[in-house]
């Protein structure tokens, strides 16, 4: 049992070489298994039916495939699923599972924990505890597409976590999801949305998957982003900013700006005018999200504030959208399933 790999951990290339010189394979073995895997969610050596017998009884010793267990699943009457993970050292991960008729996305992790602490964040509340591997990641998603039985199109990187505090392993993940060979998940498919770390930012520039970029904004100014944000402290909206315009720059892209509605906190029209002269000149998409509530200390913003927000945002030629709320009704907002669950066990 040393000699196994865990087979989630494993770019293509790993694969080849794993298969080819280390058990002597023939190449077009390792296609087969990262297609039964990948492909056909199929992760016990013994199913996968077109490898000899001998073969399969050989690598069921040399290769580990772990994805995450399923500890709990609750489905939204708007159709929102909401999964509860249970890693291998027995650390709890959350990740949805959103329809929109004809496509569907996966809200994943990337951590266990959060080491931000936003002041509205449910994930944030429950501490940090560790990154995730590139296989915890990975396999997140595949027991997903397993559980869901069907195939998800597209990845938003916006659970629990901080993506780009957990870079390597990130963009690990990435290029073995987008890889032909492996899941074949279209880089245009998948976005990373994060608090705004500023060195993330610049190194997604230089990613040579060109997969979309969200930022997690929720104030326009840095005395109420550093009230909501403490990593604003870090690195202030000047910065941001300044690292938007360059990754804009050099890769074209439009940016989606996040930007979770508090009421009487960050959704007054003074604001709405602060948001598009902050963003002047950057090609900007707006998320005007409902807050999710996680406890008392903050409130939704109403639909009249909404609306007036946003009305302000199109007259100054910003285009948005007031995200429609969904899984309201069993949790869905990021850590409060682990939370509730975390609760229960302790009763």
């Amino acid at each position: 049992m040393s000699e196994a790999v865990v087979a989630l951990e494993m770019n293509y290339d790993e694969w080849l070489e794993f298969c080819t010189e280390k058990l002597g394979l023939q190449r077009y073995r390792t296609d087969q298994i990262c297609q039964w895997i990948y492909e056909k969610k199929v992760f016990n050596i013994y199913d996968m039916t077109n490898l000899g017998k001998d073969l399969r009884e050989d690598l069921a010793y040399k290769i580990l495939i772990l994805p995450p267990s399923l500890v709990k699943q609750e489905t939204s009457k708007d159709g929102t699923r909401k999964f509860l993970w249970q890693l291998q050292d027995g650390q709890r991960i959350e990740s949805v599972l959103l329809s929109h008729g004809n496509h569907n996305t996966a809200c994943i992790s990337s951590q266990v924990g959060c080491p931000l602490a936003c002041a509205f964040c449910a994930t944030g509340k429950g501490g940090f505890v560790r990154n995730l591997t590139p296989g915890e990641i990975v396999g997140q998603f595949l027991a997903m597409e397993k559980a869901a039985g069907q195939n998800i199109t597209n990845i938003v990187f916006m659970g629990m976590g901080e993506p780009l505090l957990n870079q390597e392993a990130l963009f690990k993940s990435i290029k073995i999801l987008n890889h032909p060979k492996m899941r074949g998940l279209g880089a245009r498919h998948m976005t990373i949305s994060t608090a705004g770390i500023v060195p993330g930012i610049r190194a997604l520039t230089e990613l040579e998957i060109p997969v979309r970029l969200s930022v997690s904004l929720h104030g326009t100014n840095d005395m109420l982003r550093n009230k909501l944000m403490p990593i604003n402290q870090q690195y202030p909206l000047g910065s941001l900013i300044e690292a938007l315009r360059d990754y804009q720059q050099k890769t074209g892209d439009r940016v989606t700006i996040e930007y979770v509605m508090i009421d009487r906190v960050n959704d007054n029209t003074e604001q709405a005018y602060e948001l598009a002269a902050l963003m002047n000149g950057l090609s900007i998409y707006v998320n005007l999200i409902p807050y999710n509530p996680v406890d008392a200390t903050y409130r939704r913003s109403s639909q009249e504030r909404i609306k007036a927000f946003g009305k302000i945002l199109s007259e100054l030629n910003i285009e948005y959208e007031i995200r429609r709320e969904k899984g309201s009704d069993i949790n869905a907002a990021c850590g409060q399933l682990r939370r509730q669950n975390e609760k229960s066990s302790r009763l």
